[in-house]
């Protein structure tokens, strides 16, 4: 397949099989193309792949790509030689006589794309090659710019030995690639990579297709197990602060029936590829994990991310909720968070951590979480980017679709729970603290004689877990903290300072519950804009001629993938499939016409669709 001359729309066509570009990717090539060194910044799930792809088949000469992982670099060569495209990796994975080839291949001038990790990029062997009389280097790429700098949040020592590939390749053109970089980490990339007067082009970080919603963690099995029945048969990711947590939700999870893996780094190196690898042939469902797990993971049929443990920082929260509807169909990112979770995190904090920076970035994810506003603009605001929801917008996120919480003047709670906290000996947990002023007789608070105290028993005009909600909402605003072992709750000096000042305390509270708050198993809103109501609306419901047609597809897809020892969306996404079964298509034209069918897939597997679509449209 020679496109050198080609333009990057017609390559988009033929050989990806989509009509229009999105974000700015078209930008972002011309930029490539025109020989400019450039650093984009795209959101996760914004395809960026396709903005060094497309610019490697025009190009007449070598793109190498530099990628921190190897599954990302095996992911992306399979998708490409599935396209019918000639593209290798290079590391330590690869078997030598199959090395030897792939490098021969590229002095041939066969392959037009290569991937190498930094570490790889530093080997003679990769430099030898790339300075070969043979070999014509027009591009490098550097994917996952951002661990370059030290404030990124993956930072990758043996990133910063590409500014040395950049002074010997003067004429080849470099493109940084990241989904995240603040304006610092944006300084360090250019600083870092030595690129050369570089285009800076920033992409939307909005990501319309998720559903964003956020809750105060209680009964949190319940409130996870209530998401993915909504997503019954469909994948998603659990992210959790332990390996300890991952474990037990995972047990808990496959005890219920439900088909889920966990991932972490207190397993082996082979359980988590196998893990890894199941999860991406749609082996098992839901992947319970770490932050290890992620970077590199494209696969595109990602339903829904749950945080069950509050990020660490707004960053990290957006790279992970990315990984959920990469395929631009409705997906959902459920955040759980509770203020033990704040109190975890600062636990990890150590004499190697800026504390100060830590304290800020975790301050402003408790600020999203306790935020009124829109989720989305919020968000968005945090990277800088200005999003203005439409009026009384709906499929955007929980609190444009249920409406903020109201203000509400919780003076005399406040001061009722703060000074109960204080005539307790501030030596208590949450729960005890809430037991005194419901007026508990529990054998503790008896032998302790809190019975006896003035606070005792005034605070039974809300019930324990609408205190609970509301230790969790001061702690977020700094007027508590919990402390030690036992989560001791304590007073912080802004708080402390309001109680003796008798202050007027509004916060964003709900003293009724809406019903479908209720306990026991807490509902999230559920989004209009759902997957449910996507495949609904566009194929029919099931028992239709369309689902049915969807169904026989995803099984021969299923099939052809095991022999191809591929994951099945590799061959087709799910919305190739949607739009196959919606179009119908019985000739090769109006199989082209189909979402993501270029024409090497198209020749390759018009027979078995054409077949599948005859057989249930009779």
């Amino acid at each position: 397949m020679d496109f050198t001359g080609k333009s990057p729309e017609e390559v988009l066509k033929s050989v990806f099989g989509y009509d229009s570009f999105r974000f700015l990717q078209k930008d972002i090539i011309q930029n490539v193309l025109s020989g400019n060194d450039t650093l984009a910044i795209m959101p996760t799930g914004g395809g960026k792949s396709l903005c060094y792809q497309i610019p490697a088949l025009i190009f007449d000469g070598l793109t190498v790509v530099v990628s921190p992982l190897i599954s990302l670099m095996q992911d992306q060569v399979g998708a490409l030689n599935a396209l019918g495209v000639n593209a290798v990796f290079l590391n330590s994975s690869v078997p030598w006589e199959t090395y030897l080839d792939s490098m021969n291949s590229i002095r041939r001038g066969e392959t037009k794309i290569v991937y190498v990790s930094p570490e790889g990029l530093s080997s003679s062997k990769i430099r030898e090659l790339m300075h070969d009389e043979r070999v014509r280097v027009k591009c490098v790429t550097i994917d996952e710019a951002h661990c370059v700098s030290e404030w990124g949040h993956d930072f990758r020592p043996d990133y910063l030995e590409i500014s040395s590939i950049r002074r010997e390749f003067k004429d080849a053109v470099f493109l940084a690639l990241t989904a995240t970089a603040t304006s610092q980490v944006q300084k360090d990339i250019i600083k870092n990579l030595a690129l050369s007067e570089p285009t800076v082009l920033h992409s939307s970080f909005n990501r319309p297709n998720i559903f964003l919603s956020v809750r105060p963690k209680r009964n949190s099995l319940s409130q996870i197990e209530e998401c993915i029945d909504r997503h019954e048969g469909e994948s998603g990711i659990i992210y959790c602060f332990s390996k300890k947590d991952v474990d037990q939700i995972t047990e808990d999870l496959r005890s219920d029936g439900y088909s889920a893996l966990n991932y972490h780094a207190g397993l082996s190196a082979e359980e988590r590829r196998n893990h890894q690898q199941m999860f991406i042939r749609d082996d098992v469902q839901i992947m319970v994990a770490t932050v290890a797990f992620g970077m590199g993971i494209n696969k595109p049929n990602v339903r829904f991310v749950i945080h069950h443990t509050l990020p660490k920082s707004i960053e990290q929260y957006y790279q992970e909720i990315g990984r959920a509807g990469r395929d631009g169909l409705p997906s959902e990112a459920i955040l759980l968070y509770s203020a033990g979770d704040i109190k975890k995190i600062r636990f990890i904090f150590d004499e190697n951590v800026d504390i100060d920076r830590a304290e800020r970035l975790l301050k402003g994810m408790t600020n999203y979480c306790s935020g009124q506003c829109c989720r989305r603009a919020a968000l968005l605001q945090y990277f800088g980017e200005k999003f203005e929801p439409e009026p009384d917008a709906k499929g955007c996120c929980d609190v444009c679709d249920s409406g903020p919480v109201p203000l509400t003047d919780m003076t005399i709670p406040f001061q009722k729970l703060l000074s109960c906290i204080i005539r307790t000996g501030s030596r208590y947990g949450a729960h005890y603290v809430i037991d005194v002023l419901l007026g508990s007789k529990s054998k503790k608070v008896l032998e302790n004689e809190h019975d006896k105290i003035s606070t005792y028993g005034i605070g039974t005009e809300m019930s324990k877990e609408q205190w609970l909600d509301f230790v969790d909402l001061l702690i977020l605003h700094d007027e508590l903290m919990k402390t030690g072992e036992y989560s001791v709750l304590n007073i912080t000096a802004g708080g402390l300072a309001k109680l003796r000042l008798r202050e007027k305390i509004e916060l964003p509270f709900q003293m009724k519950k809406p019903d479908k708050f209720s306990l026991g198993k807490l509902k999230f809103p559920k989004p209009e804009k759902s997957f449910s109501a996507y495949k609904a609306e566009n194929y029919g419901s099931d028992g239709s001629t369309s689902s049915k047609i969807v169904d026989e597809l995803k099984k021969w897809r299923r099939e052809e993938a095991v022999k191809m020892k591929i994951p099945p969306y590799l061959i087709f996404g799910d919305r190739t499939l949607f739009d196959i079964a919606s179009k119908k298509p019985t000739t090769l034209s109006e199989l082209l016409d189909c979402h993501g069918i270029g024409e090497n897939k198209a020749a390759k597997f018009s027979g078995k669709i054409f077949d599948i679509v005859s057989r249930f449209s009779d």
